[in-house]
């Protein structure tokens, strides 16, 4: 029998400036993804406060969205490359497994992943 994974959740804040209209086929997506929340395992978690990581609100609105248009191409684990950080997401739950600083990674091989995003 499997231990049950306990995971912790980062809300997507949502843009409550945005016009509101009728949407459109394209936007969709967009408030899909503005819908769902991008969780954070408790191993990724703790590695963003250890390595003093900030991801900005609206950058996990970006990622958001990109992760959704890998998971519709097939992709089921992502590299996500920002600026800020290395992330790697399971695009079927919206789960961030880990994360660390870009120096950290440039020593790192990273296995069983089908997709990358570079932001």
């Amino acid at each position: 029998m499997e231990p049950k994974i306990h995971r912790s959740y980062h809300p997507m804040p949502l843009d409550v400036n945005r016009e509101r209209s009728k949407p459109k086929e394209t936007d969709r997506s967009f408030q899909e993804v503005l819908g769902q929340q991008l969780t954070l395992s408790k191993h990724a978690r703790q590695r963003l406060e250890e390595r003093n990581i900030e991801i900005p609100s609206e950058q996990w609105n970006k990622i958001g969205e990109k992760l959704t248009e890998a998971k519709r191409k097939g992709v089921r684990d992502s590299l996500v490359l920002t600026k800020e950080a290395v992330l790697v997401v399971n695009t079927n739950s919206n789960t961030v497994v880990t994360a660390m600083d870009k120096q950290s990674a440039n020593s790192r091989l990273f296995t069983n992943i089908d997709g990358t995003i570079i932001m």
